[in-house]
């Protein structure tokens, strides 16, 4: 009788291995849904409203932190947010955007109104949860799509897109100058707080691609100076790609659109990694913190 009362008390003191591994909180992306009522040989855009349903409902039966899209929620045509739109509306979790370039493939005189569209009141901002700091990135702040043509800031970005003796592809953009200063006094307060940082955006800066930020390297330079800067998670290339330099994770996420499978991700918020649980084409994938306990 004392023996299993023994085995009991030893029971009892050990913690149960599924409550270690529960994370701190967890959060969905998904990246390019890309809808439009045209369809073509290579990306499948009349099933991405029902690829996107089907997504919402699963996500709304988990507890999350929040959910983010990854920019081009829509491949083109202003009428294309009225059918996408609603489906995200029905969110349970806080759910947020970033803009893409093909969320700008609108007339002009709708391109200003695009962000509003998204329920954005900025085009780039930021978020806490804890002791950590979302940043939602705008990589269409300098191109040549995002600005109503003639307008001061599209005439800026071409004459940027000028002065590149090898012209980028015209399709990406870049951060401007004010928008990075801000991303810095954003890392300098995260610093101050203690908090750990995560970046969103549609655009990837590394590893090096087609698909890159215009000013990528200055990008991927200033990140690499806050030590507390985890990882950069993005859309923009379908076919997903992933790279690390100075302790940072830069995540690109595989399409929604693309085939007839879905693509999108639960990330849970561990003190010493991300773990990133794919779903339809987008795989796993464990992102270690470094110095994380």
């Amino acid at each position: 009788m004392k023996l299993h009362l023994a085995r009991l008390v030893l029971l009892l003191m050990v913690p149960l291995a599924g409550a270690a591994e529960k994370p701190m909180f967890s959060f969905a992306a998904i990246a390019d849904c890309q809808y439009c009522a045209q369809d073509s040989k290579v990306r499948r855009y009349h099933l991405s409203p029902d690829k996107l349903a089907k997504c919402v409902d699963h996500l709304n039966m988990l507890e999350l932190s929040f959910v983010v899209h990854l920019g081009d929620f829509i491949d083109r045509d202003w009428e294309s947010f009225d059918v996408v739109v609603p489906i995200y509306e029905k969110l349970k979790a806080p759910h947020y955007h970033v803009l893409g370039n093909h969320d700008f493939s609108v007339a002009d005189e709708r391109k200003m109104e695009v962000p509003k569209r998204l329920g954005l009141t900025s085009r780039y901002y930021s978020f806490e949860r804890g002791s950590w700091r979302f940043i939602a990135v705008d990589g269409n702040d300098v191109s040549l799509y995002a600005h109503p043509k003639g307008s001061d800031r599209h005439l800026a970005s071409k004459a940027k897109y000028e002065s590149y003796e090898k012209k980028p592809p015209a399709y990406n953009g870049a951060v401007g100058k004010d928008q990075l200063v801000w991303l810095r006094e954003q890392f300098e307060s995260a610093r101050k707080a203690k908090q750990r940082v995560v970046l969103f955006c549609h655009f990837p800066v590394f590893p090096k691609n087609s698909h890159n930020l215009w000013n990528d390297s200055e990008i991927t330079k200033l990140l690499s100076e806050y030590s507390q800067i985890i990882a950069w998670i993005n859309g923009h290339n379908h076919r997903g790609n992933y790279g690390e330099i100075d302790g940072i994770h830069y995540l690109t996420l595989k399409g929604m659109v693309d085939t007839e499978k879905t693509s999108y991700a639960i990330i849970d918020v561990h003190d010493d990694r991300l773990e990133v649980r794919g779903f339809g084409r987008e795989g796993n994938r464990t992102l270690k913190i470094p110095g994380g306990k």
